[in-house]
Order: C-alpha cells, then structure tokens, then sequence
C-alpha cells in the first residue's frame, strides 16, 4: 500500500472516531465492529491487514515483543492522529487498575467479556505470517506464559460492567491477577480466528468478526449453529490447542521476552523450573475454562440482591436435582432473553413465593452458557427438604412433551458435572435425581426426566 493510501486510510480511521462523542460510543463488540466496517466502506479498503495495522498504530501498539513478529505500522505523527485515538487506546490496551477496573475490554453480544488487544494481535499475525507459533505467543500462550512466570496463582477473575446497554466501566469482582476471564477469552478468539484466517483469508475484516460473535441462534440453539461463533470458542480452543503445545508456546514466549529485554539465558535448573509452573498453569487453565461450562455469573444477568443473609453449603454435596422452569416455557436463545428469564423467574421466586432468591443453584439456557443461581456456596430453594444435600440445575423452558437441545443437555451432563467433581464441590460418586423422585411434582417433565435415566449417576 503506498504512502497516500496509507495517510488516507489513517485519515478515515481518525475521522470515524472523531466523529462519535464519548457520549454514542460505547465498550461493546458491536461498537467496535461498526467502526471497522465504517472504515473499510468509507475508504474502500478491504485488505484486512491494512485495516489491522491502521488499528494497531492509531492506539500505539508497537512495543519490542510484537515488533518481533509483526511490522511496525507506518508511523503518522500528527497531532489530530494522537488526539483522535483515545477510544482505540481504551479499547485496545489491556490493564488492570489499583481500584480493580479492567481496560481494554468489550462486552460481546453473547454476554462474555474479550479483551481486544490479542483478538487483533492474532488476527494480524495469521493474515500476515500464517505461523501458528507466532499466533500463539501473540495470544493466549503469550499472556499466560507472563502471568505464570509472575507467579500469579489466580487465573480467570471475572466482573461486571457499569450498564449492559451502553458497557463503559468494568470492575473485577474478585482479586486481581494479571491474567482475567475477559483476557483468557480474547487471547482464546485471538488464537483460534488468528487460524481461520490463515487458512480461509476473509474478505473483510468487519465480516469475519460479525460472523463469530453476532451469530444468532435459531430454533435448535447450538445444535445447528456453525463451528466459528464465539458462544464456542472453549470446545474450538481445546480441538485447536492441546495443552502440551500451549505449554510449549508459553515458554518459547517468555523465553523470548528475556530475550529481547536483555536478560541473560535461563540455565537449565531453570529452564526445567519454568517449563514445570507452565504445566500447572494450563493445567489450571484447561481445568477452569475448557472442561468446565462457559457461565453467566448473577451481575451479568442482572440479579437482585440476595433478601438477608445466604446460608452456605457444607461441601462436597451428594446430590444434583434436574428441573425444568415449567415458566418460561419455551428455550431462551440469546444472552438478552436468557437474563430476561432468568430476571422474571427471580422476582416469581422473591415476590411471589416470598423466597429469599432465585431458588436454583444453576440454569441452562439454550444459548450455550450456564446462568449463575444461587451459584456454588449457597444453600437454594429447588428442593424440599434436600436443599441442603445437592446442587438443583434448572433447564430454562417447559420439557414435558420435548427434550432441551443436545447442547444444553451436555453443559449440565458432562461440563457442569466434571466441573463440580473435580473442584471438590460436589463426591465422586453423587447421585443425579429428577425433581419428581423427591417431591410431589411433574418436574423436571416427562421428556426430560426419561432422558436422565440414562445419563449417569442417575439413582432412584
């Protein structure tokens, strides 16, 4: 591309941006997304690198480790450049700070939080070299080779953002490590589209990052939806990266930062020291964001308070109870009518039935996630007199005469349920009822409840 072409494209990205006030311009992925199709429409260019590079070097990235793999962006140094790039800046740079928000983050319609910066990293580094160690290190194994060797022990702090309609603030709930949910997530996109671009070269940018996380589900949810959407990316990153490889990318990558900031060689004590924290730290990873369900935590659906004081739970519990919410009756979708349920069932439970909470410890919905309930510690309100010995996982919709969708079934079967094992929450050895065997009740519905029959723990 030549200079002229170059200072134009710049030029539009500025005005773009310029154009929207702090006030119309928000921390949402669809925000973002229009702005990169504004550009490639208004200036009429269509490469995708092109459109990256002007993204990187509007909010400065450019630092050593990525000049390793990426060329530098042309540099523009005008002044109405440098004003006119805060938002990307915002959006692009990931921090974490003293007061726990967390920068460089974007609320996806799907209801999960991404961080950008390795998204475009990754999408760059595949258009451009097309080699997978490079998409790794400029991704998840990268992030995560410099969190472990921090010796950071706390992976994947979540959040919640400020307003769901126009997100601008986000404020970790938990500590604050250097690796979070929101950074995993985009580090895990970064990898696996930085792939299918190498692969299949999209036509536009805009187009490829519409098509992954603005998808929506039809009648039969995940069932019948494409392989390359976001609400996948766990199953995707675990086909596509299996953890020795991810190990192995993540100290290449820390091995090269020592490297290019003039630290000496590590001896092989060390070498061997460093590749033993990397195990544990995917093994970690794997544990926590690919074997267990992709979830919805309360603020994110948008909870009311809890009404007192919660009773915890003394754990491991012995038993999973199968429900289904009767009302709603029909499967919700999308992020928007999950919460929308899970907000109505919560004011049935508190207003109608004078309950202290939403009475589940989880719900399935049909749109691929877990919602948090009760969630983990507190004791619920799903089953008379057992509250206190298991877990009650509702499927959100009525399964009398049809059964939820194979998805959604696999999240509470396999994910949810290895999850609670192996995190010590739930024996070995628990045994999974329907709602009917222990209280006087249709619950969970017919379809599903012959359904349990064959999954197993299932106990009479």
């Amino acid at each position: 591309m030549d200079e002229g072409a170059w200072k134009k494209t710049l030029l539009a990205l500025v005005l773009v941006f310029s154009m929207k006030t702090e006030a119309s311009i928000s921390n949402h992925m669809n925000d973002f997304i229009r702005a990169v199709q504004w550009l490639e429409d208004r200036v009429q260019v269509s490469d995708p690198v092109t459109v990256l590079r002007a993204l990187r070097q509007a909010a400065a990235l450019d630092d050593v480790f990525l000049q390793h793999f990426l060329a530098s962006p042309k540099s523009d140094s005008s002044e109405m450049v440098a004003s006119a790039s805060r938002y990307l800046r915002e959006v692009l740079h990931h921090q974490v700070t003293e007061d726990s928000r967390e920068g460089g983050v974007v609320l996806t319609s799907d209801g999960t939080t991404v961080a950008l910066r390795p998204v475009v990293l990754g999408l760059e580094a595949g258009l451009s070299t097309g080699n997978v160690s490079q998409v790794h290190q400029l991704t998840l194994a990268g992030d995560l080779g410099m969190a472990i060797e921090g010796e950071v022990d706390l992976l994947g702090a979540d959040g919640c953002w400020d307003d769901l309609d126009s997100p601008r603030v986000f404020t970790l709930t938990d500590d604050s490590p250097a690796l979070t949910t929101a950074a995993i997530n985009g580090g895990m996109d970064g990898f696996i589209l930085g792939l299918e671009a190498s692969n299949r070269r999209p036509l536009k940018l805009s187009s490829l990052l519409k098509s992954y996380y603005c998808h929506q589900l039809d009648a039969d949810g995940l069932d019948a939806a494409p392989l390359l959407i976001s609400r996948r990316r766990r199953e995707n990153f675990r086909t596509l990266a299996p953890p020795p490889v991810v190990v192995r990318e993540a100290v290449k990558a820390v091995e090269l930062q020592r490297k290019l900031g003039g630290h000496p060689e590590l001896g092989l004590k060390q070498k061997r020291q460093l590749h033993f924290l990397m195990e544990r730290g995917v093994k970690e990873l794997v544990v926590k964001f690919v074997d267990c369900p992709p979830m919805i935590s309360r603020c994110m659906w948008g909870a009311r308070p809890y009404k007192g004081t919660p009773t915890n739970l003394t754990l491991p519990l012995h038993y999973l109870y199968i429900h289904h919410t009767d009302s709603p009756s029909k499967p919700c979708l999308s992020f928007e009518q999950c919460s929308a349920d899970m907000r109505s069932i919560q004011r049935y439970h508190q207003d109608e039935r004078g309950w202290a909470d939403i009475g589940y410890s989880f719900l399935a919905g049909s749109d691929g996630y877990i919602y948090e309930g009760r969630g983990w510690l507190w004791r619920g309100a799903h089953t008379r007199l057992h509250n206190s010995v298991g877990y009650g996982v509702a499927f959100i919709g009525n399964y009398t005469d049809v059964l939820p969708t194979q998805n959604a079934m696999g999240l509470v079967r396999y994910k949810l349920a290895s999850c609670a094992t192996g995190s010590r929450r739930l024996v070995d050895n628990f045994i999974l009822q329907g709602h009917r065997q222990v209280v006087d009740t249709d619950c969970p519905g017919d379809a599903l409840f012959n359904e349990i029959k064959s999954w197993e723990h299932f106990g009479e």
